[in-house]
């Protein structure tokens, strides 16, 4: 049944809001002001597939890429920038105000720079025997196959290519395959996961097409297959080999500026712990002006992290440690040694840590978040525990999406 409704506003998803009887109505790709024809979409009572535009907002503009609406990489083309800038200024504003956190809150950083370095390719085969590689439909348990993505780095050119001839090489294996490719400075780095266990021919059929892509290194589920040399990135002074399916920043340009947002709050210190540090991009850059003492759970990256600083000169003491900051945070006695804490946790956020920050007597701490809800909740612990916070940058790392990172400083 078609239904008309007229949205009020964007939510924190990128979906447009409408209300009807008190409840809320969620259309996807639709904008506030806009009157919209609608269809029930089965299993979600409070969703509606967008059919048709009748009154379109005049902040509409028209997609760049061809696949958007259907594949679920981006929530939010079809929106003029200064209008879509605000709104995502505005979830920080939102979910700390809803915490009881009032502060200043700044422009929002534009981080995209030539685009996302990193991408994960489903691989599926469908009941018909058809091989799809692409990402994932929006809402729907599908494979949007693609053959380009506009908003990844030229680094990746050839990693759709790639990924497909790897598919296409394990789809004997009937297995759902997701194919995370990284673009190194020296090359793309494969690591595929979901198959079995490879023999021979398999192997010696993956080792080809990584000479034949040109790839740094490929591996399956971390165990190495091919390398033809160590990937290497960038990190301040350091020349850093990435571990095999690591995490890394999805932009250059956000990794850069985050690293100065955390600089600038860091100023005057002389010795500096960074928790959940993966395999270093802000401990490489502090260590250029400040004693460092680097931790995380991810031992791989803590050796990436430790050979990067033994070849590398001009660096302040920096020692890394393997540590599992979610059991065991470093507790109040430990952080006395520190006269500011870095911490940089995934997205479940640093409520331990937190915990343990607040009932330290350390002076100074600065928090990047890539989820506002947890940030809000750890930062309700630090400025409860004593803290002050300072004003919160927000950055667009992930452009086109409803997610945003933050960086902010506490003192007290």
């Amino acid at each position: 049944m078609t239904e008309r409704l007229t949205i009020d506003h964007v939510g924190h998803f990128g979906d447009g809001v409408a209300t009807e009887g008190g409840a809320n109505i969620y259309v996807p790709y639709a904008l506030g002001g806009e009157t919209v024809e609608v269809q029930s979409s089965p299993g979600h009572p409070d969703r509606r597939a967008l059919t048709q535009i009748v009154t379109p907002s005049a902040e509409r503009i028209a997609p760049f890429c061809p696949h958007f609406g259907t594949c679920g990489g981006c929530a939010i083309q079809h929106w003029r920038a200064n209008a879509y800038r605000a709104w995502k200024r505005q979830i920080v504003v939102d979910l700390l105000a809803q915490h009881g956190i009032a502060c200043d809150v700044g422009d929002l950083i534009d981080a995209h720079g030539t685009g996302r370095r990193r991408a994960v390719f489903h691989a599926r085969v469908s009941q018909q025997g058809v091989l799809r590689v692409g990402f994932a439909a929006a809402g729907r348990h599908e494979i949007i196959a693609i053959d380009h993505c506009p908003i990844l780095d030229p680094k990746l050119h050839g990693a759709i290519l790639a990924a497909n001839d790897i598919a296409e090489a394990l789809a004997s294996m009937s297995k759902p395959l997701d194919i995370q490719v990284t673009a190194a400075d020296n090359g793309l780095d494969i690591d595929v996961r979901g198959s079995g266990p490879l023999d021979s021919k398999l192997l010696s059929k993956l080792s080809g097409l990584a000479d034949k892509h040109n790839l740094a290194r490929l591996t399956r589920h971390g165990e190495l297959v091919i390398m033809r040399a160590p990937p290497v990135v960038q990190t301040g002074k350091a020349q850093v080999t990435l571990p095999p399916g690591s995490f890394m920043q999805p932009t250059a340009a956000g990794e850069e500026t985050l690293a100065a947002q955390v600089l600038a709050r860091c100023k005057g210190v002389k010795h500096t712990a960074d928790l959940f540090c993966g395999f270093g991009p802000f401990a490489l850059r502090l260590a250029e002006k400040f004693r460092v003492s680097a931790f995380d759970s991810d031992a791989p990256a803590i050796l990436s992290l430790t050979h990067a600083v033994k070849q590398t000169q001009g660096l302040k003491p920096l020692a890394a440690q393997a540590r599992d900051l979610f059991r065991r945070p470093l507790v109040a006695q430990e952080l006395r040694d520190y006269d500011c804490v870095v911490f940089d946790p995934p997205r479940q956020g640093a409520q331990a840590q937190s915990e343990q920050l607040a009932a330290s007597k350390i002076a100074r701490a600065v928090a990047i978040s890539c989820n506002p809800v947890t940030f809000a909740r750890d930062a309700r612990i630090l400025i409860d525990g004593g803290f002050k916070i300072g004003e919160v940058t927000p950055v667009d790392q992930f452009r086109h999406t409803p997610h945003v990172e933050l960086v902010a400083e506490f003192r007290r």
